[in-house]
């Protein structure tokens, strides 16, 4: 039991440092992605997400991270807006999911995002329907790339934020070869 009490938080401190350890994903390739809408923030100001108008853009890169100023969320943030350039050449939409509120989106979103695309709020709701819990209140770290026709082509769950963009840039290119 006195394990129990220490392996969760344990766990979660190694996520928010940016430890390498496999996270798991239930969600499989070319299944159907969950349609969802949720509020969030780009540049600062509240913004509105809607997967299905999104898709009808293009393919959609959704990254959940586990907590908003946390060093490896940072450090995948910046280097999904660093990134931004490429994904919109490639016709991708990217957006950033966790379960923090609001005013806490918003001021990630200026400062380590850059302004470069949205972050919003994962409820629990599509914390469940996309298998990405950790622990209580966290996400894991899991990106998914979803084809423009709604399917999973992409997932990559791990903890270490280091290949997340360069894989999902990888998958978002391949869609249109």
């Amino acid at each position: 039991m006195a394990i129990k009490k220490l392996l969760v938080p344990m766990l979660a401190a190694m996520a928010l440092a940016g430890y390498s350890l496999p996270a798991s994903a239930a969600l499989a390739e070319g299944v159907r992605a969950p349609i969802f809408t949720t509020t969030g923030a780009l540049a600062g100001a509240t913004f509105a997400f809607d997967l299905t108008a999104q898709l009808r853009e293009g393919p959609v890169v959704i990254y959940f991270f586990p907590r908003a100023f946390t060093q490896g969320c940072t450090l995948e943030s910046n280097a999904f807006a660093e990134a931004m350039p490429d994904f919109r050449a490639a016709g991708a939409q990217v957006i950033g999911l966790s379960a923090d509120d609001i005013p806490t989106l918003q001021r990630f979103s200026r400062e380590e995002c850059r302004d470069a695309f949205p972050v919003g709020r994962a409820n629990p709701q599509i914390i469940e329907q996309y298998d990405v819990a950790f622990g209580t209140g966290l996400t894991n770290r899991t990106s998914y790339v979803i084809a423009q026709d709604g399917r999973i082509v992409m997932v990559h769950s791990d903890l270490d934020w280091r290949e997340h963009v360069s894989r999902t840039l990888a998958a978002v290119r391949a869609l249109s070869n």
